[in-house]
């Protein structure tokens, strides 16, 4: 082999080498979002259900970024939390808005809960901020035009109930708190096209296409869907609606195997942005 030759080789073997190290650093995605997921802030029996919910896929899919200003709406028993408040709270801020404190004795029971859950874990969720989200009455969520992001896992079925005025105002509050170019990501318990969605949403249940409508009617735009939390085997058609998936298990040792080989149920994921 001529020196030529030797040299286009090493040079060729160096710029696969360089092209590989780039593909690898390109694939790394997002490592602080990675490294909340698997951190110490979550228990045992959330992170067993990252299988089913997919939430680095999930808030990627978001877009979701370290020095975001992110209102989750309606924390629950703080599944998304445990992964939001570590990966925000250097950079960004976390507005944790749920039951009011202010509100009825449930209200203030379950945000002394919620709170109590912070204060164990100062290291993680010491800079979690307090909002208050009450519908029909109670929107303390983020100052207007603030929130680079909103968002809310498995809860719009519980707010059908307002009614379509309620819906309005209150699609309308997480519109007005976020900034222009702000997402607003939603998953949700999905309703086949083809079966019919009772006026209350009972079964926990409902259409994709309604939840376009709501959010568009309020002035969002859709900027995506995904299937990321799609399950083909749950047909939404059980008794009891959708708590007897797991993890609810609502109806018990009924038919329990058969719900376990289903799995959780079979979500929406839409993001909308702002204008």
């Amino acid at each position: 082999m001529t020196m030529k030759r030797v040299f286009l080789a090493a040079a060729l073997g160096a710029a696969m080498a360089f092209g590989g190290g780039a593909a690898v650093a390109a694939d790394s995605g997002d490592a602080a979002l990675k490294a909340a997921i698997a951190g110490s802030a979550r228990t045992p029996a959330n992170v067993a259900r990252d299988g089913a919910r997919h939430p680095y896929e999930t808030l990627t899919f978001f877009g979701i970024k370290p020095g975001m200003t992110v209102v989750e709406l309606a924390p629950g028993g703080g599944w998304y939390t445990e992964i939001l408040a570590p990966y925000l709270r250097e950079q960004g801020k976390l507005i944790a808005a749920g039951s009011d404190p202010q509100g009825s004795e449930g209200a203030r029971r379950s945000a002394a809960r919620f709170q109590q859950k912070l204060d164990a874990n100062p290291a993680a969720f010491d800079k979690v901020e307090i909002g208050a989200f009450a519908p029909p009455t109670t929107y303390r969520i983020a100052p207007k035009g603030t929130a680079d992001m909103v968002l809310t896992f498995r809860n719009i079925h519980n707010w059908i109930p307002v009614g379509d005025e309620g819906l309005k105002v209150l699609f309308g509050q997480v519109y007005d708190s976020l900034k222009p170019g702000g997402v607003f990501g939603v998953v949700e318990h999905r309703l086949p096209a083809n079966k019919m969605q009772d006026a209350k949403a009972s079964t926990g249940y409902i259409h994709e296409a309604y939840v376009i409508k709501l959010a568009e009617n309020a002035g969002f735009k859709l900027a995506g869907k995904s299937e990321i939390n799609a399950n083909p085997k749950d047909k939404a058609d059980h008794e009891g609606g959708v708590w007897a998936l797991p993890p609810t298990y609502g109806n018990k040792d009924v038919d329990r195997a058969k719900y376990e080989a289903i799995g959780e149920s079979d979500r929406m994921t839409l993001k909308f942005v702002k204008p």
